[in-house]
């Protein structure tokens, strides 16, 4: 019921006929107001409420005698706006019965990702390369292996060790090779395909794969962007960081108001990081205007209650927030939701939505800071090229053992295994957008000015800025709501 009403903010008049009509109890449709304001005004508003059967207590074109529905209302009246959670539902991210058993998360890993390069490199179980290396030597083959390490030669070369469920072998990458420079890029326990020509060891065992070509999952270049059919718009946003003595409430609340007068806002994305947390890191309470965690996502659920209520709201965790620091993380506890409004749809992290058809993958971004550490030349400045490197990987975190820390699960649940139409990361607080291969990457700024700890690492945030795409042509368009003083 709550689509229909608090988008009207357009004129005096308009806001006099939903006036009337809540006077009744009655909720009522933009498009229905629109109709009333071009036709006899209050004349037309006491038929319609005097025509109505009993049981309706939302007007809509559908019920207004001699309204015409035109195609705009066939859509709100038969399209659902309620976000559709593909993956990532509450509950989903179950951990194994017995922590021993972690293989499963690597093999399942391994199954997806070779599956994807499996037509193009055409591969031969690494045992039988090793135990009949005679048999292949010289010859041209394929392989597709998860990385077990990746190290530079004396001469500059590199040699990766790669592993499949049959065994493990060395590759080396010439230096002087094209795209020498994507060989370098190569992550621990990523899967990648390699093809090339096999070195065989002495007495016939062992042997060497020197590479001549690597492949990664990548997204298909026949990929295209799918949009939606029927108007509408979703505002991107993360690291709210509510509780936090830089939140920047001014900024907020002029976010807040523009949303009240942009009714083309269909739906908000936050991925994760509501909240500033307790405890995230050493004297937190320090640098804390809000000190408990009850109380911070309170004011969150204050916050969200003040927006409009036609707007559907998903909202994902992240590091900061009251949940497991592994990944996949769960949904929000209800015990710290009992004041956010209906029209929240909680969901864990990672997590695809769609949204009118368009599908968006949301992930708060922890594993940016491992990648940053592994892939030359890339920087908190700029997390595009990150999200880039997810996209090439189909995964957005391979790395284990680093600062992201994955929870041990029969299915990998950071593989990309649909390719979305939009991706969503945060956690590192500096806003941009990419498109790679038909994907629109975003990685949202934040609500938050720059931290002691951001100074420190020599990082400037972006914050107060949201970007909103057209869901029916995928483009997007940036809003910075900071005023003079917060810049």
């Amino acid at each position: 019921m709550e689509v229909f009403t608090h988008s009207i903010h357009f004129s005096m008049q308009k806001n006099e006929i939903v006036a009337r009509f809540l006077e009744a109890g009655l909720l009522v449709h933009p498009a229905v107001v629109t109709y009333i304001s071009e036709s006899s005004g209050s004349g037309t508003i006491e038929g319609i409420i005097s025509s109505l059967p009993s049981a309706v207590s939302v007007v809509t074109p559908k019920v207004v005698q001699g309204m015409a529905v035109s195609w705009f209302d066939k859509l709100a009246i038969g399209v659902s706006l309620m976000p559709e959670i593909l993956s990532g539902k509450k509950g989903s991210s179950v951990p194994t019965a017995n922590p021993e058993e972690s293989f499963a998360l690597f093999r399942d890993r391994y199954d997806a990702l070779a599956a994807m390069m499996r037509p193009r490199v055409n591969p031969v179980p690494i045992e039988a390369l090793v135990r009949q290396s005679n048999q292949f030597s010289g010859t041209d083959i394929g392989a597709i292996g998860m990385v077990v390490e990746s190290l530079a030669s004396a001469k500059g070369h590199r040699i990766v060790e790669i592993e499949d469920p049959t065994g493990t072998i060395k590759v080396l990458f010439n230096k002087n090779r094209e795209e020498f420079d994507e060989v370098e890029k190569i992550l621990p326990d990523e899967v990648i395909g390699v093809r090339g020509k096999l070195a065989g060891g002495i007495g016939g065992g062992g042997g060497m794969i020197f590479s001549e070509v690597l492949f990664r999952p990548e997204i298909p270049l026949t990929h295209t962007i799918s949009p939606s059919k029927e108007p509408g718009k979703t505002a991107l946003i993360s690291d709210v960081h509510v509780g936090s003595d830089t939140f920047l409430l001014a900024a907020w609340s002029r976010f807040a108001s523009w949303l009240e007068e942009t009714p083309e806002i269909k739906y908000l994305l936050i991925a994760g990081d509501v909240v500033d947390g307790i405890g995230v890191y050493p004297n937190q309470d320090k640098e804390l205007h809000i000190k408990t965690i009850y109380e911070q996502y309170d004011a969150v659920g204050e916050m969200l209650s003040a927006l409009p209520s036609h707007l559907q709201i998903v909202l994902s965790p992240g590091n900061h927030d009251a949940v497991r620091a592994a990944e996949p993380q769960p949904v929000l506890p209800e015990e710290f939701c009992t004041k956010f409004p209906s029209n929240v749809t909680f969901v864990e992290n990672p997590a695809i939505v769609s949204l009118q058809s368009v599908n968006v993958l949301m992930y708060h971004g922890r594993s940016i800071d491992d990648m940053i550490k592994f892939l030359p030349g890339t920087s908190y400045d700029h997390p595009g090229e990150i999200m880039e490197e997810m996209l090439k990987r189909r995964h957005l975190g391979p790395i284990y053992g680093q600062r992201t820390p994955l929870l041990s699960t029969p299915t990998d649940h950071l593989v990309i295994r649909n390719v979305p139409d939009i991706l969503l990361t945060g956690h590192v607080h500096v806003s941009a957008v990419i498109t790679y291969r038909g994907v629109l990457g975003v990685n949202a700024g934040t609500w938050q000015s720059q931290t002691s700890f951001q100074k420190q690492m020599n990082i400037t945030p972006t914050p107060a800025e949201v970007v909103v795409v057209d869901m029916q042509t995928m483009e997007y368009e940036k809003f910075c709501f900071l005023g003079k003083k917060e810049t």
